[in-house]
């Protein structure tokens, strides 16, 4: 049985098909485990590993690479305050001292309310907005104390579900261009390629 909601399968099933080998959609699968779930679960990978013919240690030790993918539970909100040069010299480490005090967390930690993860990160390329601050991974652009209570306020309220969707969605507006070629065209060119190849080495060796 899948560990994946219905419509997180048939959108696993459509990236799959995408690829020559399973194996490639890995990524890409990897988010979508993390937006059912909030962070990628051991179902989840265990899900991603049937799905790309590999196993849950090749999957684990992928997404572990990656900042993107959280491996255990975080909150609603993943907040990220830049400390990186341009940030640093802005007020970074400052504004993030008073995210944790205002968060009620230390940095790496959860609030006790489930809502807010506190992260330290590398540069976010918005220097223009020193200090940068994501949340989930969107810029919101709020560079002082008075600015970050305000914004921490709005998300409590939901005011800003609009333009900044729970942790683990990376996009809200579906794909409806690309590959749309039925499956037994792709199956079939992909097996004239894959004849041709096989000719061509023999021919070469």
């Amino acid at each position: 049985m899948s560990h994946f909601r219905v419509d997180i399968r048939q959108r696993a099933d459509e990236l799959v098909a995408l690829y020559p080998h399973p194996r490639s959609a890995m990524l890409p699968l990897l988010h979508l485990a993390q937006e059912q779930d909030g962070y990628v679960s051991d179902e989840g990978i265990a899900e991603v590993a049937a799905l790309t013919v590999t196993t849950p240690a090749d999957v684990r030790g992928t997404a572990l690479f990656y900042d993107m993918f959280h491996l255990e539970p975080v909150g609603k909100y993943v907040v990220g305050v830049c400390t990186n040069i341009a940030c640093l010299l802005a007020g970074g480490e400052e504004l993030l001292e008073h995210a944790s005090t205002t968060l009620g967390c230390s940095v790496g930690a959860t609030s006790d309310d489930g809502l807010f993860t506190l992260e330290e990160t590398e540069c976010l390329a918005d220097c223009d907005f020193a200090p940068c601050v994501q949340v989930n991974h969107r810029f919101v652009r709020t560079t002082s104390p008075a600015s970050f209570d305000a914004l921490v306020e709005e998300l409590k309220d939901g005011r800003r579900d609009h333009d900044i969707p729970p942790q683990g969605t990376l996009i809200r507006v579906r794909r409806s261009g690309g590959l749309h070629a039925p499956k037994t065209e792709v199956v079939s060119e992909r097996a004239k390629a894959k004849d041709a190849r096989a000719a061509r080495e023999k021919k070469t060796a």
